[in-house]
């Protein structure tokens, strides 16, 4: 069974940052992991991509957070960071983890990210 588990949520100031993790675990091995990515999903509003990073570690950024958010993975860990800074109120959301593994789109269970003016 396939988990992916996330950390570092929390209340920031608008400008501040935060960094948030997710390791995955299961019966997989590194080269079935694939693409490993963020969205997030805002009160009332559709999910949206943030970023994502292949296994190589090409990155792919919504426009929005280009310049502001960085993703990174350490495919020995199994773990996709985000580390996000000059945060926003508009920033604020639930912020999911994803995972293609096994040809499968893996989910997380989100962490509240919640940016105050």
């Amino acid at each position: 069974q396939v988990q992916l588990v996330e950390s570092g949520g929390g209340l920031v100031q608008a400008g501040g940052s935060l960094r948030l993790s997710c390791a995955a675990s299961g019966s997989f091995s590194i080269i079935d992991l694939n693409a490993m990515g963020w969205y997030r999903q805002a009160p009332g509003n559709q999910r949206e991509l943030v970023a994502t990073i292949t296994r190589g570690g090409t990155t792919n950024y919504a426009d929005s957070m280009k310049g502001r958010f960085t993703i990174s993975r350490d495919n020995a860990k199994r773990t996709v960071y985000l580390q996000m800074s000059s945060l926003r109120p508009e920033d604020t959301a639930v912020y999911y983890c994803n995972a293609m593994i096994f040809g499968h789109n893996y989910w997380g269970q989100g962490t509240q990210v919640t940016v105050s003016s």
